[in-house]
Formats: C-alpha cells, structure tokens, sequence
C-alpha cells in the first residue's frame, strides 16, 4: 500500500533515537497509505539492530502500544524470514559485522555477531583492519609492499601517522569503506590483499558450516558484502550459499502477518 524510508535504528547504540526513527517512518507510511490515527487496526513488524533479548524486544514494543499488535526482533531474524519465506532455514550475514543465524523446527539459534572486538570474522570492518595492519607493517619495513598497500597509503597522503590518528576514533563502517578496495585488487592478484580476503572467506564458511550444522535445510547469504567475496568462494560455498528469496523487508511483514494468524 505505501512505502517510507527513514534514518538509522539501532536500540543498542542509542534506543531514543532508534524509537524516533521508527516511530517517524512508521507515521509516514501510515500516511501514504491512508491510514494515518488509524494505527489500533495496524499489526506492526520490527527488525532492529541491537535487540539482543526478550527484554530489549519488550522495551521496544512497549513503546507502540497504540498498534493492534506489534512484535520486534532482532534485524537477522527478519532477513532470515525473508530468505526463506518464513519457513525454516539460515542466514550468514557479511556486511560491516558478520553474523549467522538458523530458523529449525521453532528454534532461533544466533552464531557470530560479537561485535568489532570480539567477533565479526569475515567482516567489511574486519577486512579494512587487516588491510590497515598491512599498510602499517608495509610502511614500516617489516611487510610485505604491494600496489594495494601503496593504494591505501596514498589515501593518506603516505602518512602512517594520519593513519594511526584516523584509526584511533574510526568506527566499525569507516574501517568497512576499505573493503572494496581490498576486494579489487584481490581480483587482480595482489599479494597482501589475496591472504586478507581468503581469511575472511574462511570465515564465512566456518558460520555456513555452523548453521548447517544445525539441521538447517537452506542457507542463504545476505548482507553488503557477499557480492563481493562471492567471486572467492570454492565451489561447495557456492553451492552451499544460495541467494536469498526475498529481503529483511518482506520478513517483517511476515513477523507480523504470521503473529497475527494472517496467511497473506
């Protein structure tokens, strides 16, 4: 009926901001579609970042208590719906973070997804560090130099010192913005990206492996990132990864649908 794009939601990095975009995009679409004050006819799906527990999703809820019925979950559960249309299956995200997730017989299981410090193997993030590591070491004389190393050294005028200082306050997607060009010269073969780019890819198989694991009987792959590490992938990954059937969109209105006893 209507559509509505709005700003960024994540509860963990900052819940009243989160609430605001929602609340903000959800009036919108409400009133492309004619149906503004009319919200206690309206189910309503949520797929947020950073809901990590029942707790978290309750909060979340809580706070559009004037819908008919509302249900929030963690962003992966609805690209997981979307991915299979809403019948049992896996998720391995590779975006900024990593992350894998399976939907088997009524169970939700979360593997990954531990954050820029623990966790995300893999990762854009992960990928734009090591890259990082490697321009240092590079201009230090203790690395390997390479058409990549040189690429992104120049990105900072050749300053190693510049770097130190960008990387000091980067967050998790400014270390991501790296990755395409990690990416590109591993196609071309480059020697200090290709390891990078194979660890990652290792990665992303270790969480397939997991989920299916699992019982799993369908993984997909979903996430800013799998286009690019697609070309990488031995052929079993390749099998094993299929292409989502439809997006984390489409899942949240499955959420809500299926909470509510709605086939359609």
């Amino acid at each position: 009926m209507a559509e509505a794009e709005g700003g960024p939601a994540n509860v963990y990095v900052d819940f009243e901001r989160a609430i605001a975009s929602v609340a903000n995009v959800t009036e919108e679409a409400l009133r492309r579609a004619g149906l503004s004050g009319r919200e206690s006819s309206v189910a309503l799906g949520l797929g947020l970042a950073g809901i990590s527990t029942a707790q978290d999703a309750r909060h979340v809820e809580g706070r559009f208590a004037r819908f008919a019925y509302v249900k929030a979950e963690n962003d992966a559960v609805i690209a997981c719906l979307g991915a299979h249309g809403g019948a049992d299956g896996a998720i391995v995200i590779a975006g900024t973070g990593t992350a894998a997730m399976a939907r088997v017989q009524g169970r939700t299981t979360i593997i990954g997804g531990r954050g820029f410090i623990v966790g995300d193997d893999g990762s854009g993030a992960r990928i734009g560090l090591e890259c990082l590591r490697a321009v240092a070491k590079a201009a230090d004389g203790i690395g390997l130099q390479s058409s990549l190393t040189d690429a992104v050294l120049a990105k900072f005028d050749g300053d190693l010192v510049k770097i130190v200082n960008w990387a000091a306050t980067a967050r998790p997607g400014d270390f991501g913005s790296l990755a395409p060009i990690v990416l590109d010269h591993a196609l071309r073969g480059d020697l200090v990206a290709k390891p990078i780019v194979t660890s990652a890819v290792a990665a992303i198989g270790a969480l397939a492996a997991a989920v299916r694991g699992l019982g799993a009987p369908r993984v997909a792959l979903v996430g800013g990132l799998g286009t690019g590490l697609r070309p990488f992938f031995s052929p079993d990954l390749q099998t094993l990864l299929e292409e989502p059937a439809a997006d984390p969109l489409e899942g949240a209105i499955l959420l809500a649908a299926s909470s509510r006893g709605l086939t359609e």
